[in-house]
């Protein structure tokens, strides 16, 4: 496939506006023996789970919105482990389980503020994008396509470029898409946006921000076999 894709704006972003609601806030608020909040405003919310929180040991903390988020994902001997090494490393990018890094980075992000800076300092990208495929009347843009086709821009510096050749060239299954990339969303015709870790892409390591290229994903590559 054939396709052009054009870099509106890429930025590095702390929080990712969202991923916390209110009644994630008013949980973990009454799980602290806090009442009649549900009635407070989403900005009083974070900021009174924040004041919770940070009268408590950061391991603690750490263990109780771990325990809140991956309870169905870790065992407690795991969530007890976790809350203790988050406050050295940035488990956003550390964990080998690259499925975790997501709710790992919001849960660091959480603690940071509550505790003015004392967790490691994760970074997130945010990417607005145009891609457009030539001659191809309808194409399903999955996390899988916007990710490879994202890489042609990128530095072979890349940790992203390093880790997953083989995908990025179609010689194996890029399953791990789906964990790379945080959150896609698409806005309408050929305009997406994504949200991954500042590990997997960043500003500096985008070398093109208007590119061509041509990409054939690995089940084609398999297709074609069949059809031999």
């Amino acid at each position: 496939m054939n396709f052009t894709l054009k870099i509106k704006e890429i930025k590095t972003i702390s929080e990712i506006t969202g991923y916390w609601t209110s009644e994630d806030y008013i949980h973990l608020l009454e799980n602290l023996d806090f009442t009649d909040v549900k009635n407070s405003s989403p900005s009083e919310l974070r900021e009174l789970l924040e004041m919770a929180i940070s009268d408590l040991e950061p391991h603690e903390s750490a263990e109780i919105l771990l325990r809140y988020k991956l309870r169905d994902k870790l065992n407690s001997g795991q969530i007890s482990n976790l809350s203790h090494e988050m406050e050295e490393n940035n488990e956003s990018e550390d964990n080998p389980d690259i499925a975790l890094h997501y709710p790992l980075f919001n849960i660091n992000q959480l603690l940071r503020k509550a505790y003015n800076g004392r967790f490691p300092d994760a970074k997130a990208t945010s990417m607005e994008f145009e891609l457009r495929f030539k001659g191809e009347t309808e194409v399903t843009v999955t996390r899988e396509l916007a990710l490879i086709s994202i890489s042609k821009g990128l530095s072979d510096k890349s940790p992203l470029m390093r880790l997953f050749e083989n995908q990025l060239n179609g010689k194996e299954l890029f399953g791990d898409a789906e964990k790379v990339i945080w959150e896609f969303h698409h806005h309408g015709q050929h305009d997406y946006t994504i949200i991954t870790s500042d590990y997997w892409i960043n500003k500096e390591d985008m070398i093109e921000h208007e590119f061509s290229g041509s990409i054939k994903l690995f089940e084609d590559k398999e297709k074609a076999k069949n059809t031999d």
